[in-house]
């Protein structure tokens, strides 16, 4: 939500991106020091989700948007959730609940509705490609945001979100070429509905909230959840940023934006409350908290499917902005989000 203004007055999306990304990584400095360790024992977790959940969701969809309409571009990007539970029933070849599949159909339905994706449709199979790209990166997101939270060798979330935006950082850079990027802009003023704020408050506002806390949120989610409920979760991400358009940026909202937004309330609903099959173990074999069902409630059996390549759980079954904004700027949490998260990639 805070992009925008910052877009209106001078700079580039793919350079307010970067901005976010690089700045968010300043403020993780700190957090990847104290989890060095992490990069020599997790190098190739770390490395994918920096330039998948991170850089590689960015790009692919400015790169997109600058071929298809935002509203396609949202779309396709958010079947991550549908694509998340093609991996884990056909490449994991575990379970899926009915409740989970019906969310994301009910999800993905209401979302076409919410960013009007017949307004200026037009086929362009490159820009499909990409926008396709960074569904795939966001599902790259769900999966290694849940890789590697069991065993005796988990990885910290706090480390991965720290190496993962230095890694993207440090590939947006080469992207997005900040040196081209109107930095004065950042010195002066930007308008929010009519009210004259600073553009570096703005900025603060994109870094901490809209990217740092919700990459935070969006991973201890996805291994709270599991990926497939915390996808079709994370549509709530476009619904609330062009709730918060209307509220904020006085833009106006359609029936079918506020009927869609209802159906993917209901989709969301529909997919947390999937009770899952199979117990979820403790990390450290059976010895720490109690499994978490997808409502929040502990249990001591049962859990949703992991995923995680080379693990092998006892009893159990083996994404993450995020674009938000991307709703709002008409060209992400994640993002997103954005990109991120997400519930964001990462967006505001």
């Amino acid at each position: 939500m805070a992009a925008k203004p910052l877009i209106t007055a001078g700079l580039d999306p793919l350079h307010v991106t970067w901005l976010r990304v690089a700045g968010a990584a300043l403020v993780m400095l700190p957090v990847a020091w104290r989890h060095r360790r992490l990069a020599l024992r997790r190098p190739a977790l770390l490395l994918g989700f920096g330039l998948l959940a991170v850089a590689g969701v960015q790009a692919c969809y400015f790169a997109a948007l600058s071929r298809i309409p935002v509203g396609v571009a949202l779309l396709i990007e958010y079947l991550a959730p549908a694509l998340v539970l093609g991996w884990v029933r056909f490449v994991q070849r575990k379970p899926v609940t009915r409740a989970a599949a019906v969310g994301v159909v009910l999800a993905v339905g209401g979302l076409a509705c919410v960013v009007e994706v017949w307004s200026g449709l037009r086929l362009d199979p490159v820009g499909l490609a990409l926008a396709l790209g960074a569904a795939c990166c966001q599902v790259g997101y769900f999966v290694l945001s849940d890789h590697g939270s069991d065993g005796a060798d988990a990885a910290d979330p706090l480390g991965v979100i720290a190496y993962g935006l230095l890694i993207g950082a440090a590939v947006l850079t080469v992207v997005a070429r900040p040196w081209e990027m109107d930095w004065p802009v950042l010195g002066g003023s930007a308008y929010l509905d009519g009210a004259r704020v600073p553009a570096a408050l703005l900025l603060v506002w994109i870094v901490l909230v809209a990217t740092v806390l919700a990459y935070v949120t969006g991973v201890l989610s996805v291994r709270r959840l599991s990926p497939q409920v915390a996808g079709v979760v994370a549509c709530l991400e476009a619904v609330i940023a062009t709730v918060l358009a209307w509220v904020l940026l006085g833009e106006h909202l359609t029936v079918p934006q506020v009927v869609g937004g209802l159906v993917v309330l209901a989709g969301a609903f529909v997919a947390q409350s999937a009770t899952p099959k199979v117990g979820r173990t403790d990390a450290r074999g059976g010895g720490g908290a109690a499994p978490v069902r997808a409502g929040g409630a502990p249990t001591s059996g049962d859990a949703p499917c992991r995923i995680a390549s080379g693990e092998t759980p006892s009893g159990g079954e083996a994404p993450g902005g995020a674009d938000a904004d991307a709703a709002v700027e008409g060209g992400t949490s994640g993002f997103g989000g954005g990109r991120g998260l997400s519930a964001g990639r990462r967006t505001s």
